[in-house]
């Protein structure tokens, strides 16, 4: 097993079942005495430690940390049902309960942003804020975007035929780098070949059914969105698009690409505590009323 690379500290991490959904993999932070608690949600291929990990440190000087590998990722938990996004949001919701948390800021990245904003939409009560990092309403747009997310349930029913370096290409383009023969490549392959093919190219069809845009406007919580502008793999016309449709939403713009939570760290960390302190700061606003309806997501 290859273990963290020089430089990459770690919060402690356990395995925790969630009852009658299966058992996940949690980092925590205990932050100071009374800490506001925040969920970290990764994005898609990768695990929380490769998405959060130059984040760890200056949050948890702060707030209450909770990190999960969403299901099918990392050590995330498995399940023999399709992949849906807003499962991941009623994990996100178990493991509050399990943890005996009844509030949370979800924090989310790339595809952890349409779980953050499930989980307000599908659990009111437990939501006092959102942050919502490279992220959009919606992911599927036309052209050739449209036509890849099109194909992910072809290769989400094939994932067993599906190489290992398709995976890897994806994750090296979030990631902002190659994984080539360092010592973090050789962290981070193992980190991607820790998921579930066909719960990976699940996750993506799914991505590619989501859109928010019908209720955004009706999110009643503080919300700070972390645009980052020379993003080439979210747009960030539509990560502005999302700033715009949620009422008193702020926007906090990070001149960095996709991967600026790994390499771009330095100006990504300080935009992300500005998010988390406008939610924080704005949080007596409410959280609405509980809804659990049903989504195709």
């Amino acid at each position: 097993m290859t273990t963290a690379p020089p430089g990459v500290r770690l919060p402690p991490g356990r395995k925790i079942d969630l009852p009658r959904r299966g058992t996940t993999f949690v980092r925590e932070l205990p932050g100071p005495p009374g800490a506001p608690a925040i969920v970290l949600l990764h994005g898609w291929t990768v695990s929380a430690d490769l998405n959060w990990f130059a984040c760890y440190e200056a949050l948890g000087r702060r707030y209450r940390v909770i990190a999960m590998d969403h299901r099918g990722h990392g050590r995330g938990l498995r399940a023999r049902r399709r992949f849906r996004l807003a499962d991941c949001a009623d994990d996100v919701a178990a493991l509050c309960e399990v943890l005996g948390i009844d509030r949370i800021t979800p924090v989310g990245y790339s595809m952890g942003g349409p779980i953050a904003l499930l989980t307000w939409h599908r659990h009111r009560e437990l939501v006092d804020g959102l942050v919502l990092c490279a992220t959009a309403p919606y992911f599927r747009a036309p052209g050739a975007e449209s036509a890849a997310f099109s194909m992910l349930p072809v290769f989400a029913n094939a994932a067993r035929f599906t190489p290992e370096p398709v995976r890897r290409a994806i994750a090296a383009r979030l990631l902002g780098r190659q994984l080539d023969h360092d010592p973090f490549g050789r962290w981070a392959r193992e980190e991607i070949s820790r998921g579930d093919p066909a719960a990976i190219a699940a996750a993506g069809a799914s991505l590619g059914r989501f859109d928010a845009r019908p209720w955004l406007g009706d999110i009643d919580v503080p919300v700070a969105v972390v645009r980052t502008t020379r993003d080439n793999v979210v747009s960030p016309t539509r990560q502005g698009e999302l700033g715009a449709r949620i009422p008193r939403a702020q926007v906090i713009n990070v001149a960095a690409d996709h991967a600026a939570c790994v390499i771009g760290a330095a100006r990504f960390v300080p935009a992300l505590l500005k998010g988390l302190h406008h939610t924080h700061a704005e949080s007596g606003s409410g959280g609405g009323t509980p809804h659990r309806s049903g989504s195709r997501y």
